[in-house]
């Protein structure tokens, strides 16, 4: 993770009301982590970081805040979104917090 300087430390939130994690910062929002919950987990179904601020590890902080946020509320992750699927195959603390998506068979 990259260091940031006082005046640029991300600020890091759970807006419910969105269904999404935000990463912001000063006053930017710099990506999201969108999710759709239910009372026993946390879908995540899209993260992405605006390019503006790519190359400085914020994709790596929101997925790391929003995992342990979940896992904190006593809920169960359920990683649809290729970059949290990917964020974990690296980070097996969460390992045992996981339920593996369903595949749609066509």
């Amino acid at each position: 993770m990259t260091n940031f300087s006082a005046a640029q430390e991300p600020r890091l939130l759970r807006n419910a009301a969105e269904n999404r994690y935000e990463i912001w910062l000063d006053e930017s929002r710099a990506g999201v982590a969108s999710f759709r919950e239910t009372d026993t987990q946390v879908t995540f179904i899209h993260t992405i970081v605006d390019e503006a601020f790519g190359g400085r590890g914020l994709g790596s902080s929101l997925a790391a805040f929003a995992l342990q946020d979940t896992v904190d509320r006593g809920k169960r992750i359920v990683p649809v979104c290729p970059f949290i699927s990917e964020y974990l195959e690296s980070h097996h603390e969460f390992d045992e917090h996981i339920n593996v998506p369903k595949r749609v068979r066509s």
